[in-house]
């Protein structure tokens, strides 16, 4: 069964639909959290709390900023914007925005009015109020992280705002909206338990590791090098701030038998009685069950992963065979992508071929136009055996882990060129161990390589550990190297005419203006509504 916060989340769907409402950073609906009579019980407080947790991310977004990036395409619709954005077709009243920005507000909104009514609750333990409230400051600080680094310069909203000051309010500049972040995630980590120190019924609750890693987040998208070591420190190899760890199996970490294991420090909570996503729908195999194809991994992202002796593919001697071009790869590419030939597992037992390549003459088959793929591959990772009609799940949706804070922990370390064997044993080597890697060249540390060799190093890792989890778009703007990728035709699977880009697919072309798009525009409704919001360059 899962916790309790869960269960809640879902039956305050209907509360939900009263916050989320105005476009003027979510001004205040006439609902029952306004009303002062409410404010009665702890229990109504984690009502509210709940609310907040269930508008801190959601499934359409989490998958769909992949395709925003150059790991998958979007290839039918404009799902959360992804063809737009991926494509640079974009303008400030693309949907997305708007939706982006109302949600984050609508949140922020929830958590000020927690955070402004939990003192008139009377005769209950302190420090329980503390700890939600601290709960609550980690949602503010979270979804202004999210906003400022979508948008840069955004308001920064530390009250539950009168409709006038929603009207008149003019954007924060954006190293005071970072200070706000840091301070709050300094403030609450010093309030919340571990992971350790909650109770099983409490599983998936805000951590004290959660702030720390969350804070460590927002200084590896700063660059602040430092910073991200002393973060990442307080997780690694200590158990003083709550006990993390690789899951022993990259496959399992992402299967629903293995939920809340010991490297899930942060997760988007679903239960499946009563919550759950579909967007599975839209990106399995057809013949898996799933209605057509709408998101699919790019032939960019598949050759991003390594032979399993550690060498890239375009190496001379990687030992890459064009003609079986799926095997003796690294084994996170099998959890993560479904190709040509793929062994795909049933729910019920046994196994099935998947065939995508022109004249299988299977629905999986890949034909231009079709409901099927559009670029030769399927997805895999988060696939639930344990799925409801139209491949719904209630499996959590993991927003950070140890993993992460070990990918983070080597870049900074090699940004402040300190980067050596123990660094790299601690980091790199325990992923390839835990992926599956064998080959002493894949798993030894070479110290004949640089810095920028190591750059490029940690950069590929960190890019297929965390494949279709959310990241890449974030890593590739913060890097300034979307311009490069995310400039051009997005490929797929050699299934096209050779004579054009030596036969694989053309999927989209696409294009990045650096003047202009390493920042989203205001969303033009919120300008026309708040003539004091400025626009962002170039918009």
């Amino acid at each position: 069964m899962k916790i309790t916060i869960t269960h809640k989340i879902t039956i305050i769907s209907c509360m939900v639909l009263l916050l989320l409402s105005c476009e003027e950073l979510d001004l205040a609906p006439e609902n029952q959290f306004t009303d002062l009579t409410y404010w009665t019980s702890i229990s109504k407080a984690e009502t509210v709390l709940n609310t907040a947790y269930s508008q801190i991310q959601n499934s359409n977004f989490f998958f769909y900023n992949e395709a925003i990036s150059d790991n998958a395409y979007n290839g039918r619709g404009d799902i959360a914007g992804a063809a737009s954005l991926g494509s640079g077709t974009h303008d400030a009243s693309l949907a997305r925005f708007k939706d982006e920005w109302n949600n984050r507000y609508a949140g922020i909104k929830t958590c000020n009015l927690l955070l402004e009514n939990i003192d008139r609750i009377s005769n209950t333990d302190a420090t329980i109020i503390d700890r939600i409230k601290a709960e609550a400051r980690f949602l503010r600080a979270f979804q202004h992280f999210q906003l400022m680094t979508w948008f840069g310069d955004i308001p920064l909203i530390e009250k539950d705002l009168t409709i006038e000051e929603a009207q008149t309010i003019s954007r924060t500049p954006r190293e005071q909206v970072l200070q706000f972040i840091l301070n709050e995630l300094d403030y609450v980590a010093t309030v919340l338990p571990t992971n350790t120190e909650y109770k099983e019924s409490d599983r998936g609750r805000i951590t004290k590791g959660a702030a720390l890693a969350l804070k460590a987040r927002v200084h590896l998208y700063e660059g602040d090098w430092q910073a991200v070591v002393n973060e990442c420190e307080k997780l690694i190899n200590t158990t003083e701030n709550g006990s993390y760890e690789l899951f022993s199996s990259y496959e399992g970490l992402f299967l629903p038998q293995n939920e809340y294991n010991s490297e899930d420090i942060l997760s988007l909570q679903y239960v499946p009685e009563y919550r759950t996503w579909n967007e599975y729908f839209d990106m399995a195999p057809l013949t898996a069950g799933a209605r057509l194809n709408a998101i699919a991994a790019t032939q960019e992202l598949v050759d991003s992963y390594l032979m399993i002796n550690g060498k890239k593919i375009t190496d001379v001697d990687s030992n890459y065979d064009e003609n079986n071009p799926y095997i003796n790869r690294d084994p996170r590419l099998t959890y993560t992508v479904v190709y040509d030939g793929y062994q795909w597992e049933n729910p019920e037992g046994g196994t099935q071929t998947i065939l995508i390549k022109p004249g299988s003459n299977t629905a999986d088959e890949y034909v231009p136009g079709s409901s099927a793929t559009p670029t030769g591959y399927y997805w895999r990772k988060y696939f639930d055996p344990t799925h409801q009609s139209s491949l719904s799940s209630g499996l959590n949706l993991m927003l950070i882990r140890y993993a992460d804070i070990l990918l983070m922990y080597a870049e900074a370390k090699n940004e402040l060129n300190s980067f050596d064997k123990t660094i790299w044993e601690t980091t790199i080597k325990r992923l390839r161990n835990r992926a599956g890697f064998t080959d002493p060249p894949a798993l030894n540390f070479d110290a004949s390589l640089n810095q920028s060799d190591f750059r490029l190093i940690i950069r590929n890792e960190r890019r297929v550990e965390l494949a279709f989890e959310g990241l890449r778009i974030f890593d590739i703007r913060r890097w300034k190297t979307a311009e490069t990728v995310l400039n051009g035709w997005a490929h797929g699977a050699k299934f096209g005419p050779i004579s054009q880009d030596d036969g694989y697919i053309r999927a989209n072309l696409r294009t990045f203006d650096p003047n202009k798009h390493y920042l989203w525009p205001i969303p033009r409704d919120e300008r026309l509504i708040n003539t004091n919001l400025s626009q962002n360059p170039g918009w």
